[in-house]
């Protein structure tokens, strides 16, 4: 329907546009699986792309080289989710009320340093940009990246057992420690991991639009949880996969992108987004029913 209306929807900038869109938001949502997966939450990943892009461009437009200042945004982004890791594993507060916390912290720190300034694109090095808009054999560097950290990541959580052990604690915390998993290391460890990919995303953002202000990204966070959870990772933790939550962030922005040719009222954007999430819960908690369901019945039969 979309590619009879506007038949470059389709087309092959059309698909590299959105591939383009969809890589931030992807490499963002492998992250957050990798928390979710552990049954914890990242809110404060919308507000680390903010700061990371920000503080990242203040450096790169004051002399720094590229490498440094790329190395620099993403242990900007692993400060913030160690931060958030050792709060909520190891001073035990709930993560909800961690990265709630952590992500207004975050966002005033970004608007403090930025102190409404913009960069602009011309103030950073011509690498940069070309890694944000080049591409190699006709695909976008940026989609590349993200499929990159999503197959480590994948391969990682499927067939290592310490990846194994991400899937347990969400399953059962109690029993995982009772099994002898090192809850708290594997929790600080989600963490961290959403927090590098967090400060990537902002360093690629830089790179991809050029110009940053100090709320860059704003909002987000839901965005993220949304696409993981439409991509069936459980929200009640351990159930689903980093590929799954990348097709959800595809699904999502496909679906935004149409939904903008198609002159759709911003407002039924972000309500179809939320009816998706809302399905996505109510199919994961059914499932999750019948399955106990069946479970109890075998143990009661057998």
């Amino acid at each position: 329907m979309t590619g009879a209306v506007n038949p470059n929807f389709l087309s092959g900038q059309g698909i590299e546009d959105i591939l383009l869109n969809t890589a931030i938001l992807a490499l963002l949502a492998v992250g957050q699986s990798v928390v979710v997966i552990t049954r914890n939450l990242d809110l404060s990943v919308g507000s680390v792309v903010g700061l990371v892009a920000f503080v990242t461009a203040d450096v790169l437009a004051g002399g720094w080289g590229l490498v440094p200042g790329v190395v620099f945004g993403v242990a900007v982004g692993a400060a913030c989710g160690l931060l958030n890791g050792l709060l909520v594993s190891f001073c035990r507060v709930p993560a909800l009320v961690v990265t709630l916390g952590t992500l207004y912290v975050i966002q005033g720190v970004d608007h403090y340093i930025a102190h409404g300034r913009q960069i602009n694109a011309v103030d950073l090095p011509p690498a940069l940009l070309s890694l944000g808009n080049g591409a190699v054999l006709g695909v976008p560097y940026l989609p590349l990246i993200t499929l990159v950290f999503m197959l480590l990541i994948g391969y990682y959580l499927r067939s290592y057992p310490s990846g194994r052990e991400f899937y347990a604690i969400g399953s059962s915390p109690e029993a995982a420690r009772l099994a002898g998993v090192p809850v708290r290391r594997r929790i600080l460890t989600a963490y961290l991991v959403s927090g590098c990919l967090a400060g990537l995303a902002g360093v690629l953002w830089l790179a991809r639009f050029g110009t940053v202000i100090g709320d860059s990204a704003n909002g987000w966070e839901l965005i993220v949880i949304s696409a993981v959870v439409v991509g069936g990772v459980a929200i009640t933790g351990g159930v689903g996969s980093v590929y799954g939550a990348a097709l959800g962030a595809l699904l999502l922005t496909t679906i935004g992108s149409a939904l903008v040719v198609l002159r759709v009222n911003p407002f039924w954007q972000q309500a179809i987004t939320g009816a998706l999430l809302l399905l996505a819960i109510s199919v994961d908690r059914v499932l999750a029913m019948r399955v106990a369901r069946l479970l109890r019945n075998r143990s009661r039969h057998g």
